[in-house]
């Protein structure tokens, strides 16, 4: 604030032809424009972090949404004493050889699934699709039904999203 006043008095004292009312609101409006290009900074960091969180949390309801898909999927219902697991799938392998890489070497199914955006307003309105292509061959090999070589916002591509497809794996 001195340094402010020391300014103005030079100015002043040189014979500046404004008025120190006139230089108070310049040095004003150049504080207010500072904090709002601050401001403005701050809200594009916030939206950036919003849209991540966002594509995080749809990630993950399409992968939820693949567990339950594979739960349904397999005869037993996925019973056993270990976890069962669920793989994004490679479009140009087999479930069957994608299984069997890991340490749940038994392939259930492979399951194709889409959902909609929103919330359901009708009884009789579809709001998800899904396929069953079996074990043992590669299926639709779609590139765009391979999560792992989509892009990170895929999730995002409105209503003409893909299906994303996914092995269903478990233990002998």
């Amino acid at each position: 604030m001195i340094k402010v006043a020391m300014t103005m008095a030079l100015l002043v004292a040189l014979g500046n032809p404004c008025s120190i009312e006139e230089e108070m609101t310049r040095i004003s409006v150049r504080e207010a424009m500072r904090s709002e290009l601050e401001a403005k900074k701050e809200v594009d960091v916030a939206r950036e972090e919003m849209l991540e969180i966002k594509k995080e949390l749809a990630w993950y309801s399409l992968h939820v949404a693949a567990a339950a898909a594979c739960r349904g999927s397999t005869a037993s219902g996925g019973t056993g004493p270990w976890s069962n697991s669920v793989l994004a799938k490679e479009n140009s392998r087999s479930c069957h050889d994608q299984c069997a890489s890991t340490d749940r070497p038994i392939c259930d199914a492979d399951v194709s699934i889409q959902g909609s955006f929103g919330k359901a307003t009708s009884y009789t309105e579809s709001i998800g699709r899904f396929y069953n292509y079996g074990c043992s061959t590669p299926g639709n090999t779609d590139v765009r039904f391979d999560e792992v070589k989509a892009a990170e916002d895929g999730i995002f591509k409105g209503v003409s999203i893909h299906y994303y497809r996914f092995c269903c794996c478990r233990r002998p």
